[in-house]
């Protein structure tokens, strides 16, 4: 018995989580084998390469925003995790600090040189391997008795600064920046200091390890002041550590959709537009067919001002809309189960859209070692 075709009503029916004013409705996914008699829903690769696209709505080096459509919630939460946590970037993790007479005390110092994200060239950072960690280290004695690091493990970044008095100043001056040299500590005073082959994988004079941003601040000094220390980086994923996570944020979100039932006129449509971001609702003149077809529910309404979607993408679901009597009945709200807008901000190291698919390879790989896995158990 050949299966039942399903309308395109009931299809999008289907795919739509309902936003009322108080619940949530149809949340869960029904497309599987079993749930509608004589539907066949069986997963397969051919359906899914016709139904699963992607589209970028914006691709910055540093903001990346795109949609994936026909795609599941647990791979499209899967992508979310991995961008978050499990991608290598390289970051500060041992400061030695060898004089700082500054206010900032050693501890908060290093924390906030931790949180500094750095590039570089991306060759370069690709060819770094993960540092080794001593199976058990207690202690910072341990760590530094053990001497691991070499040349494609470990960056070695110094920074050394000391604030003095300008010279000419005039009388009465009262501006830090006029009275004082180095009075502020910034990201840019990070010097890079290649060992062994990093001179040829981290060429100056763009592919120097440095600061993504030059001007964040990192102490304040007064004449006499001193900060003298070492850095060395290291390889990380951001599940040991946030301040290895490739992105600032990494995010998704369910594509709205506003569904008017009923036609909204006048005033009504003017203040329905106001329910919503600019942009999402549109204002149009009731056409003469309009106004002449019997059921349209614009009879004899011909160039008054009716409310129409125009871009749900740009919607909130606020749910503002029905907290106002008059919409009653005539608008429905919900969300694209299967339609992802994805949202990555990268931290700098890497570029927006090469993190996802980065998380793309991250994914394929643990998918890889656990068939492998399950090969060795049927053997």
């Amino acid at each position: 018995m050949a299966p039942e075709a399903v309308s395109p009503e009931e299809a999008r029916r289907r795919k739509i989580v309902g936003v009322n004013a108080d619940t949530v409705t149809n949340v869960t996914s029904t497309d599987f084998p079993g749930h509608y008699p004589g539907e066949d829903h069986t997963w397969s690769l051919e359906k899914f390469e016709k139904n699963f696209r992607i589209e970028f709505h914006k691709n910055e080096p540093l903001d990346a925003v795109f949609s994936l459509i026909g795609i599941d919630a647990s791979i499209a939460n899967a992508f979310r995790r991995i961008l978050l946590a499990e991608i290598p970037t390289l970051a500060i993790e041992h400061v030695f600090v060898h004089n700082n007479t500054s206010i900032v005390q050693d501890e908060v110092l290093a924390a906030r040189l931790g949180l500094v994200p750095l590039t570089g060239r991306l060759e370069g950072l690709n060819w770094m391997q993960f540092y080794p960690k001593p199976a058990h280290a207690t202690d910072d004695d341990t760590l530094a008795a053990r001497d691991d690091a070499a040349d494609h493990n470990t960056v070695v970044l110094k920074l050394q600064i000391e604030c003095s008095w300008a010279r000419n100043i005039e009388k009465g001056e009262t501006d830090p920046d006029k009275l004082y040299v180095n009075s502020n500590v910034y990201a840019k005073n990070i010097i890079f200091e290649p060992t062994g082959r990093q001179h040829q994988e981290f060429p100056e004079p763009d592919g120097v390890i440095r600061p993504v941003n030059p001007d964040i601040l990192l102490a304040k000094m007064r004449p006499g002041q001193v900060i003298d220390l070492d850095m060395h980086c290291v390889k990380g994923i951001g599940a040991d550590h946030a301040k290895f996570s490739p992105v600032a944020t990494a995010s998704y979100r369910l594509l709205p959709t506003i569904d008017i039932i009923s036609s909204i006129l006048g005033d009504d449509a003017r203040k329905f537009a106001r329910c919503f971001p600019k942009g999402v609702i549109a204002l149009e003149d009731v056409t003469e067919e309009e106004s002449g077809e019997m059921g349209s529910g614009y009879e004899g309404m011909a160039g008054e001002k009716k409310a129409v979607v125009r871009n749900t993408f740009g919607d909130t679901v606020s749910r503002e809309c029905l907290r106002h009597e008059e919409f009653a009945g005539k608008v429905k709200l919900g969300r694209v189960r299967d339609h992802f807008i994805f949202s990555v901000e990268s931290t700098g190291q890497f570029e927006s859209d090469l993190l996802f698919l980065e998380s793309v390879k991250t994914l394929k790989a643990k998918c890889s070692r656990l068939k492998r896995s399950l090969d060795d158990i049927m053997r």
